[in-house]
């Protein structure tokens, strides 16, 4: 059966599904919160099948083996409600056909659930996708989940991954692989896709599932025919590379690029564009040139993406001179792209051996910067393989096939290099220019108009920002909710909360632009730089009652709310709340926030159940949570805890072999620690007399490249310390113990500066004996 289309009928036929989604980022689509899709996170099958059915339907067992191990036992299936549940869905009539699903007392058979969830996934809308997940959760409520094909899961997956939500995607590809099921390339493609440019580890996620598709693809070995449907192709390589140039993994990539040719497949312009940004990921400018020169020499079709894709890769680096010189040749209709960029590339290594030439005395950590060089050199290696013409570049430059025009893409990325630089004016000017233009394609558009607002906004001139979002209205250009999202933010910078609730309501009300989860977010923030815990929550209550599910910031921005304001079991119970989230995966600024909430209250003991959680489940503290942990210690005045949590930081920042240290998986990672966080525990140690562990604070700090402030600690130690060990009635035996922490007091006097044993003198603090 093909995934392409639902199942064909004798009556009708459908238009072949839309192709294979792109890699642009999901950021655009905001999922609206369903309960129903809260119980989809758990895998739809439970149980595994010693058959695979692939999505055309084959298997290599009887279907009839698919009841017992899911448990339910054969029925036969009413005939009458069916017939005419499947002639609405022979005829279009989805809707007619749900509300005849919904009054049935009975469950339809497999034909007529099958084709129900598949025309109600193909709808592409929020409400359609809703039933489809109710059937399916019905199902696996019943024990009744044989009675889908792998076509329907299949573009319920897609749908999913469309609509922006990725764990179920993720979710019914893998349950389906568990229970024998080898989707179609296109569904978990999609899912691929969603995962690759998703937070935290969601592009490590898509590559595993990448692999774990593609491995049970290879177990039928030279009989290719029954997982055709299944097998990777282009866009599904495209989708995993892109997961891999998002972590910068230049191995995995260099893997899976000559995996290409294994599986018939031939890189499209799409997978160059991917590796242009993986150059830029890693720091590689030079190398992009290349990159166009190897589409160009394979006779790939260059087109307009790439140009995107070079102007942002060079505006990601901050080299706007280069990307000017882009924008301006293709102006100039010029097709010698590749010369410019070369040309670019020999001024910036001329800098480059300046700079090196007068840093040359410059100190430099040694390990660091033979590390460095070892990750170069493996990058050098993989680039080689993937770029042989950068090892022997042609003598002259070869020329596009055409020239490029800019459009308002190229130059809204452009104006987005000089908002981050701060060069408003510049911004300004582009958009004055781009109006000026004779082709349409390179008038402003929203985002156009949505970057010189964010430029206003960065710089603190929100009426000059407002008097653009009044022009966007003038000009006909809609203002979208990015653009009323940026607003709000600067709004809350300023904290001018008033005026970020009436947006929020404009918005609305006026723009017919419904708030999302961001919108949220960013009020909720601003409710807590003016200390108001209450709003902040209120506004949390808000956004769940008009059925917008809470984000992991959501979730992290109200528990700073109730640590912030003093209130750190309101931030517990908020975090319970999240852990309970199946949508939302608690990640270390969770944790973090919830040591800060206790820790800025003194309640260190607390503090340390919290970090005990932590690592059972799985998470190593960072400089933030030591930091938030000496803060406690020095406000509940325990500076015994002080010396616990150094041996801890010290043990972590013992220098150890890299390899080593990736080698062994479970040792938690090197730690590099903060002036912050050093400067309190000295603080802590000085002012309780921990001379010999102050000294080794200081150390660690001085080979970190962390000025002491030596000024501050003279000061404690005249203040507190000055008379110490002056009396003249201790007792031998306590002057014999008291000999190892005098001796760490007159090094630390030696290293202060001030008379000690090490000088020969007598110093005395007060007026003196003549």
């Amino acid at each position: 059966m093909n995934i392409l289309r639902p199942p064909p009928s004798s009556s009708s036929s459908f238009p072949p599904y839309p192709n294979s989604p792109t890699l642009t980022a999901a950021a655009s689509f905001t999922p609206t919160h369903n309960p129903i899709s809260l119980c989809s996170i758990n895998p739809p099958f439970t149980r595994r099948h010693f058959f695979v059915r692939s999505a055309s339907g084959t298997a290599n067992s009887s279907a009839g083996d698919l009841s017992s191990f899911l448990g339910s036992s054969p029925e036969a299936y009413s005939t009458h409600n069916d017939q005419e549940l499947l002639s609405l869905l022979r005829s279009r009539r989805t809707d007619e056909a749900w509300a005849k699903y919904v009054q049935s007392t009975h469950l339809p058979g497999p034909t007529c659930l099958s084709r129900l969830v598949s025309q109600l996934s193909y709808q592409s809308k929020p409400e359609s996708l809703t039933r489809a997940q109710s059937i399916l959760t019905r199902l696996r409520n019943e024990r009744q989940l044989h009675r889908l094909d792998a076509n329907s899961l299949g573009l319920l997956a897609m749908a999913a991954a469309k609509s922006g939500q990725t764990l179920y995607a993720v979710s019914v590809i893998k349950s389906m692989l568990r229970s024998g099921y080898l989707p179609h390339v296109k569904a978990w493609t999609a899912a691929v896709a969603s995962l690759s440019a998703a937070g935290d580890d969601g592009p490590e996620e898509s590559i595993k599932l990448f692999r774990a598709v593609t491995r049970r693809v290879r177990r039928f070995g030279d009989d290719q025919s029954l997982v055709a449907q299944s097998r990777p192709d282009t866009a599904a390589f495209n989708a995993v590379l892109n997961a891999c140039a998002n972590v910068g993994d230049t191995e995995m990539y260099s893997k899976l690029f000559c995996e290409m040719e294994e599986w018939g497949c031939e890189p499209d312009v799409l997978t160059y564009n991917v590796m242009i940004k993986m150059c830029a990921r890693v720091g590689r400018k030079e190398l992009i040139v290349f990159v166009v020169e190897r589409i160009i020499e394979k006779g790939v079709k260059v087109c307009m993406t790439t140009m995107h894709s070079l102007v942002a890769a060079y505006v990601g680096f901050g080299d706007l001179r280069t990307a000017e010189r882009i924008v301006q040749a293709m102006r100039e209709k010029r097709r010698d792209l590749c010369k410019v960029l070369r040309d670019c590339n020999g001024e910036d290594l001329k800098e480059k051996q300046e700079e090196e030439e007068e840093a040359e005395d410059a100190f430099e950590d040694e390990e660091d910067t033979v590390y460095n060089e070892v990750i170069e050199e493996v990058s050098e290696d993989v680039f080689k393989k993937l770029l042989p013409n950068s090892v022997n570049p042609s003598d002259e430059p070869p020329l596009l096939p055409k020239a490029f025009a800019p459009d308002s893409r190229i130059y809204t990325t452009l104006m987005k290099g000089y908002m981050k630089n701060g060069r408003v004016a510049d911004t300004a000017r582009m958009l004055e220019a781009m109006r000026r233009q004779d082709d349409k394609n390179s008038h402003p558009d929203e985002v156009t108009y949505t970057t010189v607002v964010s430029a206003f906004v960065k710089a603190g001139l929100m009426d000059r920002a407002r008097l653009v979002l009044a022009e966007m209205a003038r000009m006909g250009v809609p203002a979208n909710r990015i653009t009323y999202n940026v607003l709000l933010k600067g709004y809350c910078k300023q904290l001018q909360i008033d005026k970020a609730e009436d947006l929020l309501r404009e918005m609305a009300e006026d723009a017919g632009i419904e708030p999302d989860v961001v919108s949220y977010n960013i009020i909720i923030d601003g409710c807590i730089l003016i200390d108001d815990s209450a709003g902040a929550l209120s506004f949390f209550n808000e956004m769940r009652t008009r059925g917008i599910a809470p984000t992991k910031i959501s979730y992290t921005t109200l528990m700073k709310a109730f640590a912030m304001s003093g209130q750190p079991k309101l931030a517990n119970r908020v975090f319970d709340e999240m852990m309970r989230d199946p949508r939302v995966k608690v990640d270390l600024i969770a944790w973090n926030m919830l040591v800060e909430g206790y820790c800025r209250l003194g309640l260190i003991e607390d503090a340390k159940r919290v970090v005990s959680r932590m690592k059972e489940n799985g998470f190593h503290p960072n400089v933030a949570t030591y930091g938030s942990l000496a803060n406690g210690v020095s406000l509940a005045r325990k500076p015994g805890e002080a010396l616990l949590l150094w041996k801890e930081i010290k043990e972590r920042c013992v220098v150890k072999k890299r390899e080593e240290a990736e080698g062994d998986s479970s040792s938690p990672p090197m730690l590099k620690p903060d002036e912050g966080l050093l400067d309190m525990l000295a603080d802590i140690c000085v002012r309780a007399a921990f001379f010999k562990k102050a000294l080794e604070i200081i150390a660690c700090m001085e080979e970190n490249g962390i000025p002491p402030n030596k000024t501050k600690f003279k000061k404690i130690y005249v203040e507190m310390h000055s008379r110490m060990f002056t009396s003249k009635h201790a007792s031998q035996a306590r002057v014999e113990r008291r000999v190892e922490r005098k001796r760490a007091a007159e090094a630390f006097k030696f290293w202060l500066g001030l008379p000690n044993s090490y000088y020969g003198s007598e110093w005395k603090l007060g007026p003196r004996e003549d």
